[in-house]
């Protein structure tokens, strides 16, 4: 009989909120994901933390938790405009990564991700939590099948209010902004789904006129088989959903992107035989998952010797494109190629 997997020794950059609350908390329950070490700037929250939360050390710098011989991989939670020098930094340190998302600002920042890979041996991938959940696969699933028909478009919104100047998210020069933060996500899985690359892009950008992020984008993805299409923004109500239109039929994702973790996810399948209406569609539960504990585990797998992570960083630099270009076509009020 094989012996179980030895669980991977993590340590985290940083205490963001999207760590502790969500996270590391979900790393903790997986079945392959130890973390064993957090480290801040300032060392008394990090104490903090690793006390909160069960984390066995805590260091008062990202330099000593890199110096812990025992860690065998990072999570990077960190402001935006730290995922490139610090994923280096780790890398470099024999750690593998695992990078929040956006991994990088520009496409050159990401290619240089896979030089420090390459040169390092390491293994290194930007944290799409979402390609790891259930309904997600369900639905890619149901688009191989055919189910719906011939796949042709997709339309995405994701939103939330955020108005506060000194929020992270809310800072140009650091990588704010809708797009990096949440615009990246129907981006993402448009590319999931469609499993092929736009060859062009459009886009509507509208910033804030005094802390100068995009407050409000849309977007249009040309693939070669459709469009997808989205807006996001960080000034309005909160709300997400995505669908996914084919020549025969629609999928439609109810909570796509930031699922409860205790509840069951729902999809909806309608094959069009029936009038529009909200009865047409035929309603798929799927059982309750941890999209962040799958993501630790499929990584930690990964490092073990198990499946190789689907998504590298090739994948990353092909979603930096995107978004650079999209980036482009506000600027430019024209179509950019990718």
């Amino acid at each position: 009989m094989n012996e179980p997997a030895k669980r991977v020794k993590w340590g985290v950059l940083g205490t963001a909120k999207i760590a502790v609350r969500k996270v590391i908390p979900a790393m903790q329950r997986g079945k392959l994901c130890e973390v064993a070490a957090i480290a801040s700037r300032d060392g008394e929250k990090a104490r903090q933390v690793a006390q909160e939360l069960g984390i066995p050390r805590a260091y008062g710098s990202y330099e000593e938790l890199l110096a812990d011989p025992e860690i065998e991989a990072i999570y990077n939670p960190l402001p935006n405009h730290l995922h490139v020098p610090w994923s280096v930094k780790a890398a470099e340190a024999g750690k593998h990564v695992l990078c929040e998302k956006p991994i990088a600002l520009t496409t050159a920042e990401a290619e240089k991700l896979i030089e420090v890979r390459d040169r390092t041996g390491v293994l290194m991938q930007e944290a799409y939590m979402v390609r790891c959940h259930p309904q997600w696969l369900r639905a890619r699933a149901l688009v191989r099948e055919g189910s719906i028909g011939a796949l042709r478009a997709m339309q995405g919104f994701f939103s939330y209010t955020n108005v506060d100047p000194g929020n992270i998210r809310n800072q140009a020069d650091t990588g704010g902004g809708g797009l990096y933060d949440i615009g990246c996500y129907p981006i993402v899985t448009s590319r999931f789904i469609f499993e092929e690359e736009p060859v062009r892009v459009v886009a509507l950008m509208e910033r804030d006129p005094v802390m100068k992020i995009d407050r409000l984008t849309s977007g249009m993805l040309d693939f070669p088989s459709g469009q997808a299409t989205f807006t996001c923004s960080t000034q309005l109500v909160p709300y997400q959903r995505m669908q996914i239109f084919g020549t025969g039929g629609r999928i439609d994702l109810e909570i796509p992107f930031n699922a409860a973790s205790q509840e069951p996810a729902r999809i909806y399948l309608d094959n069009g035989d029936r009038a529009p209406s909200p009865a047409s569609a035929r309603l798929e539960t799927l059982p309750a998952a941890d999209q962040y504990t799958m993501q630790g585990d499929l990584f930690s797998g990964a490092i073990r010797g198990g499946p190789a992570i689907e998504f590298p960083l090739e994948d990353a630099v092909r979603n930096m494109r995107v978004i650079e270009a999209l980036f482009s076509s506000a600027e430019s009020g024209d179509w950019e190629k990718v």
